[in-house]
């Protein structure tokens, strides 16, 4: 039977032969994964649909497959042993003609680098042909393996991928004065995805950003009474992104703009709230949504955040974590950013974005005080978002933040 590139979900249609897991001639059971292919927004692993062996290796790594093509041939009665010779999708050579002398022996190829773009920006480093290696790092330098995984930003976070790790001894030394390199990496599929898809944003939406600033006292403080009970009562940390999460709902709620889309020349105002919550990790930016997010309380955002972030990095998040969203947040205050303007997510017209909080001198009742203050940035679409609304947004954020009780008595 052909093992072949299944369905890839919502809008996907291709994807990039990541990893062969198993070579020719190798046997599988049913249900173990064989390749791991990469899309534009998530790995995902085939598996073997009976058990056998695999005869025919179609496509390498690093080939772009499209939905239906065949990976390779399973033969459920094939001896793991008659399997054709040559390791990982390497084909049998043809024997030469009786009555032509045998060919000359050639040299054998060079061995190249894995071809995996298991990590987007971190490809296994070569040695510059024209440094000779040191007898030292000859020795201690470790063959290139194929044993490697497939490993959210813009300013925060398709799901992150498994990389192969790269291990000190095996760095290149440093090349002579006056030499100076270069590498050629080929983009994976969901950086060019995110290169294309927010080019569009900027594109076809009329994109601007307001700012404004809101004292993170009163959250701190009630995180700081509640964490040990909220941590034991409900086995997650009570972070800010839940008062955020709430805090934009019942600003979406009071401008239902920023909750819609443009659909040609007509606007969709929904009327349920599926927030995305951007996470960087290696690889690129991945938002999985947090459904029905106004039907959730502060524990059940708390334990989804975590749920996902663990995913982001276990490379486990699936197409459907992913799917659709009504409105964005991003923490690029996690890595450290005091301020940035976030991009929109289309078709979304709103993102807010979350920063470091800082400690600053603001005034209170006319006295110079220190308080934690952390800005916020709305990035939204002008064409059906006003100036007005948008401040106004970030405005009724400000308002549920530095008084969290709001979200009780308004909520």
């Amino acid at each position: 039977m052909n093992i072949v590139v299944p369905e890839l979900g919502e809008s996907v249609v291709e994807a990039r032969v990541a990893r062969w897991l198993k070579k020719a001639g190798d046997r599988v059971e049913i249900g173990e994964p064989v390749v791991e292919l990469e899309t534009e927004k998530i790995d995902l692993e085939v598996n073997a649909e009976k058990p056998g062996v695999i005869t025919s290796i179609a496509h390498q790594e690093g080939d772009d497959v499209k939905i239906g093509d065949v990976l390779g041939v399973l033969d459920e009665n094939a001896p793991a042993a008659a399997a054709p010779p040559g390791g990982n999708g390497a084909k049998a050579a043809k024997p030469a003609p009786p009555s032509e002398p045998p060919a000359a022996p050639k040299a054998a190829p060079k061995a190249q680098p894995p071809t995996t773009e298991a990590a987007v920006g971190r490809p296994a480093l070569e040695r510059e042909p024209s440094v000779p290696p040191t007898p030292q790092a000859k020795a201690e330098s470790p063959a290139p393996t194929s044993d490697s995984k497939i490993a959210p930003t813009r300013d925060s976070t398709i799901a992150p991928s498994r990389e192969a790790k790269i291990a000190p001894t095996s760095v290149r030394p440093l090349a002579p004065s006056g030499t100076r390199s270069e590498e050629r990496v080929r983009m994976s599929k969901r950086r060019q995805t995110i290169a294309r898809r927010l080019v569009e944003a900027q594109q076809t939406a009329a994109m601007l950003t307001t700012f404004n600033e809101a004292d993170m006292s009163a959250v701190m403080a009630l995180r700081e009474r509640r964490k040990e009970s909220f941590k034991q009562e409900f086995g997650v940390g009570l972070g800010i992104a839940s008062f955020f999460v709430k805090a934009s709902i019942a600003a979406l709620r009071a401008f239902p703009a920023i909750n819609a889309e443009i659909q040609g020349d007509e606007i969709v105002y929904k009327h349920y709230y599926d927030i995305g919550m951007a996470v960087g990790v290696e690889g690129g930016l991945v938002v999985p949504v947090l459904r029905d997010a106004d039907r959730m309380t502060f524990p059940q955002i708390e334990l989804a955040i975590r749920d996902y972030a663990k995913k982001a990095q276990d490379g486990t998040l699936t197409l459907e974590d992913l799917r659709g969203g009504t409105f964005t947040i991003t923490n690029g205050g996690v890595f450290g950013s005091l301020m940035s303007t976030p991009i929109l997510n289309p078709p979304q017209v709103g993102i807010l974005g979350l920063h470091k909080i800082q400690d600053r001198v603001v005034p209170v009742n006319g006295q110079p005080v220190i308080r934690p203050m952390m800005y916020l940035a709305l990035s939204y679409d002008h064409r059906i978002v006003d100036g007005r609304e948008a401040v106004q947004f970030l405005v009724k954020i400000k308002h549920y933040i530095e008084d969290p009780g709001n979200l009780l008595l308004e909520g």
